[in-house]
């Protein structure tokens, strides 16, 4: 199978979601006018602090597969980014990565204090929930069915938050490499695989198509955090937009922390060919999935 590498098509593809997701953002996040005004203005420094967001671009991308209206693919799409940016604020607390740096700016809790910072990760949480449930392009069925993908991937005990705390159980602990790919597929991939199944639900996917990009977004949550365990390593901070050689200094649990760069390299290529394998059965244009991928693999920041 020919795996198209990112081209203008896809530049003009990612340019055209985050316009999209960032409009619906804006709409729905309140303004740095509104009280409390310190509160939200925290909120809107986090979001609009020039995030890639992939993720948003994985439910454009299997909605455009499966023929989906992006109009219905907007609040999704915008509580996917939500909930991320609220994992990213709570993740650079004192009391978890402690790190100073988000997307090449000071983190929020640096920027605004912690206390408010706690508060913008759970008010980003709750208006991601809200923006599905208040969605009047989709169905009651469909809304409740992400509702529930949402709540299972950011969650527990097999989603996000789980990871999370997996992660920080792992610091100084030597992990078996299957250790550490379940920390992952829960820490980083749980929101890649809501991102991917997201757009299946509103596409109105056929249950052996749902079961391929299930398969495809583990093997990409896995492959994402590859390969930013490779660029925490292998990038500076200025590149990075955070504080490199975190990993390092927190003794995280990661593939390469024995210092063997070439074989994870190899282990990251091995993972993007079987993501790839993954979409093979499902009979549709999946060349901006497939892209992503590619992009994922190759990516400097």
């Amino acid at each position: 199978m020919a795996v198209p590498e990112p081209n203008r098509e896809l530049e003009g593809f990612l340019l055209d979601t985050r316009r999209r997701v960032d409009a619906t953002l804006d709409e729905l996040i309140p303004s740095e006018e509104e009280t409390p005004r310190r509160l939200h203005e925290a909120i809107r420094w986090s979001v609009f602090a020039g995030g890639k967001r992939i993720r948003p671009a994985l439910l454009y991308a299997t909605g455009h597969a499966l023929l989906a209206d992006p109009v219905h693919l907007a609040r999704i799409g915008a509580a996917i980014e939500m909930i991320h940016t609220y994992s990213l604020i709570h993740d650079d607390l004192p009391s978890m990565d402690d790190d100073d740096l988000r997307r090449g700016r000071a983190s929020c809790h640096k920027q605004f204090g912690e206390a408010t910072a706690v508060l913008a990760g759970d008010a980003l949480q709750s208006l991601a929930f809200g923006a599905v449930a208040g969605d009047i392009n989709l169905t009651a069925d469909v809304r409740i069915k992400l509702i529930a993908l949402l709540a299972v991937c950011a969650g527990t005990p097999a989603g996000m938050v789980s990871g999370q705390f997996l992660d920080l159980e792992a610091e100084g602990v030597t992990l078996s490499a299957e250790q550490i790919s379940q920390v992952h597929s829960q820490k980083t991939g749980a929101l890649i695989t809501a991102s991917v199944l997201g757009g299946g639900i509103i596409g109105d996917a056929t249950e052996a198509e749902m079961t391929a990009l299930q398969d495809f977004s583990c093997k990409l949550g896995r492959l994402f955090q590859m390969t930013d365990d490779l660029l925490d390593a292998t990038q500076p901070s200025a590149t990075l937009g955070k504080t490199a050689g975190k990993d390092v200094v927190s003794q995280k649990a990661t593939l390469i922390a024995g210092g063997d760069l070439a074989w994870a390299i190899g282990q990251a290529q091995g993972v993007y060919d079987e993501a790839c394998r993954a979409l093979a059965p499902i009979e549709r244009d999946t060349r901006y999935l497939n892209s992503l991928a590619y992009l994922i693999l190759h990516r400097t920041s």
